[in-house]
């Protein structure tokens, strides 16, 4: 039987994927000037902030999922910086975030109450050590952080931003109905995975 903790780190992977599905399908209806142009926030633009998210989740999940295999920790973890821009284009942004969230759900669905307790090493310049509950718990505030970040910058385009905090509560359900449908998901999987 899976551990109310891990249940809960499971479905803020899924929380995750969803929010990133959303956002991206306001994303897809920018123009390339839209996407690319400066704005108010802590990266200049939509794709620079959303290119960033994505490399920090192939950052960290190569970390994770190493140690949960375990591989030695990258010993060049930041290869995965070295183009702050992999992706110049929003369907491709898209695609290679959907493929993330898939590793990130599929991390999560497996891990045991002890798994979250072990620890997981990056090799900065001094090497960070944290458990695998405070990296994802870092991942997932991080991801909510710059997509309220590219949330904020649509605001100033001709795309309505989207609701992304329905995704918890059993009353609104229906509110994600379509989206689920669109990803493949049933309730029953988020909440019941095991």
């Amino acid at each position: 039987m899976t551990s109310p903790f891990v249940q809960y780190i499971a479905s803020q992977a899924c929380n995750n994927a969803w929010a990133n599905h959303r956002l991206y399908h306001a994303c897809l209806q920018l123009t390339r000037a839209d996407l690319q142009a400066t704005r108010t926030s802590f990266f200049p633009t939509i794709q620079l902030t959303l290119n960033h998210i994505l490399t920090c989740d192939w950052f960290y999940l190569d970390a994770l999922e190493r140690e949960l295999t375990g591989q030695a920790p990258h010993d060049n973890c930041y290869v995965f910086f070295e183009q702050d821009e992999p992706f110049d284009d929003c369907a491709s942004l898209h695609a290679a975030q959907a493929a993330a969230d898939k590793r990130l759900i599929a991390h999560c669905r497996q891990l045991t109450d002890a798994d979250l307790a072990r620890p997981v090493t990056i090799l900065r310049d001094t090497p960070q050590i944290d458990t695998r509950s405070r990296l994802l718990a870092h991942l997932f505030q991080h991801q909510n952080h710059h997509r309220g970040q590219v949330h904020a910058m649509l605001a100033g385009t001709p795309v309505a931003p989207p609701q992304l905090d329905e995704f918890f509560c059993t009353g609104e359900a229906n509110l994600r109905a379509p989206d689920f449908a669109e990803l493949g998901w049933t309730e029953e999987e988020i909440w019941q995975m095991r």
